[in-house]
């Protein structure tokens, strides 16, 4: 069974295509399933929109929400359509946005780090003034966020989970392997899953998220892998599926997972 459960589309203001071009992406792609999983308004901020590039809008979760209910009906039988959506954690809003996710029938949320001390995780420039043991400070709150994110039980799937590296490639070369090993020990204990991002290949680094390393580490500590594309356009939707699988496979796992009404459907490799 072929699936992607990260996608994007125009409400976010920097994705191509609506949420229809996502699925019909999809079909063509030969997903039997497929989620929607744009960006999470900032529900902590007073303004509707305060990054009009980078999230949607507050008051249009509620269309968003219906619109992927909708296409969820009439594309039954031809891809099953899940309602998903990539929240942003930020520790200290947590309960804000816990209660935005109240009643609403998703099938999943992905927790994504974004942010690490109110800067941009893909902000290139953040790493120029820093000496070598900021560089480990920051690598090491990232993990801890990341861990948070995992205890906080809002979540499925965490995203994206060294995204750091993605336009700063050396990220991978900070040393942090006893934070990164506590991480994914964390993530197995709260049974939540991380996903294989191929979104990597598109920026400087040029490979997946997470790295092999991080995946061998994630298979000896139990944790559970899902597979998203993190496609901003709708060409990219199932982008790289089977040579993820096939690197799986080689690398020990024997099964992946996605999300039905909160619950891992697994789906052996």
């Amino acid at each position: 069974m072929k699936f992607d459960l990260h996608t994007h589309h125009i409400r976010c203001g920097h994705a191509d295509g609506n949420i229809e071009d996502y699925i019909l992406a999809g079909i063509d792609a030969g997903l039997q399933v497929i989620g929607i999983s744009d960006h999470s308004p900032y529900f902590y901020h007073d303004e509707d929109q305060p990054s009009q590039g980078i999230a949607m809008a507050r008051s249009d979760f509620a269309n968003y929400v219906n619109e992927v209910l909708r296409l969820k009906e009439k594309y039954t039988g031809k891809i099953e359509v899940l309602l998903g959506m990539e929240s942003d954690f930020f520790p200290e809003y947590a309960d804000v946005y816990r209660k935005a996710y109240e009643g609403i029938p998703f099938d999943y949320l992905i927790g994504s780090v974004h942010q690490v001390g109110g800067v941009s995780i893909f902000n290139r420039n953040r790493w120029k003034a820093l000496n070598e043991q900021q560089h480990v400070s920051v690598k090491q709150s990232y993990y801890d966020l990341i861990k948070q994110s995992a205890r906080s039980g809002m979540f499925d799937i965490l995203g994206h989970i060294d995204a750091m590296k993605g336009y700063y490639p050396a990220f991978s070369d900070i040393p942090a392997s006893l934070e990164i090993d506590d991480t994914l020990k964390t993530i197995a204990e709260c049974s939540v899953s991380i996903e294989i991002n191929t979104s990597g290949s598109t920026k400087y680094v040029g490979g997946w998220y997470p790295s092999d390393s991080i995946l061998e580490r994630a298979l000896h500590f139990g944790v559970n892998v899902t597979f998203g594309s993190d496609a901003h356009v709708p060409s990219r939707v199932g982008d790289e599926w089977e040579l993820v699988e096939k690197r799986l496979k080689e690398i020990g796992f024997k099964q992946w997972v996605f999300y039905r009404q909160r619950q891992p459907v697994v789906v052996p490799i």
